[in-house]
C-alpha cells in the first residue's frame, strides 16, 4: 500500500514546487510523478537524483501536489528522511534542483548537506 510522505520525511520549497509544476505541464500524461532516488557515490557514500517515472510501486512513499506526485521508494527514504528539495536559478542558464539538509556520515565532505543560503547537497 502506498504511504503518504510527511513534512518530516521530505519537503519541497515553493521554488521547487513551481518548477516541478512547470515541468509537468510539458510532459506526457503517462508520467505518474517524479521519482527521487539514491545511488552509490557522493559525499556520504550516497548521491541523489530525480527522474520522471511512469510507475508507482507498493513500496513507494508519495507526496502529492496539485499537478504532480513526488515518489520515493522505502530504501531511498532511509537516506533522505528530512531532506528539503529546492530549485535554484542563478539567471545565467545554470538552474538546478538541490537537496538541502542531507544527512552526513562523519568524515564526509564538509559542504555536503549544508543548509546554508547557497544551497547544499551532492551534485
Amino acid at each position: 500500500m502506498l504511504s503518504p510522505l510527511t513534512d518530516q520525511e521530505l519537503t519541497l520549497t515553493e521554488a521547487a514546487r513551481q518548477k516541478m509544476g512547470e515541468l509537468f505541464d510539458d510532459i506526457d500524461d503517462s508520467i505518474a510523478g517524479v521519482r527521487v532516488y539514491a545511488a552509490a557515490g557522493g559525499c556520504s557514500g550516497v548521491s541523489f537524483g530525480m527522474t520522471f517515472t511512469d510507475a508507482i510501486n507498493d513500496n513507494d512513499g508519495v507526496r502529492e501536489y496539485d499537478r504532480y506526485k513526488v515518489v520515493v521508494d522505502d530504501g531511498t527514504l532511509e537516506h533522505i528522511r528530512g531532506v528539503e528539495i529546492d530549485f535554484i536559478d542563478h539567471g545565467d542558464g545554470n538552474a538546478t534542483f538541490v537537496f538541502n539538509n542531507l544527512p552526513t556520515n562523519s568524515g564526509g565532505c564538509g559542504t555536503c548537506g549544508s543548509s546554508s543560503s547557497s544551497g547544499g547537497g551532492c551534485a
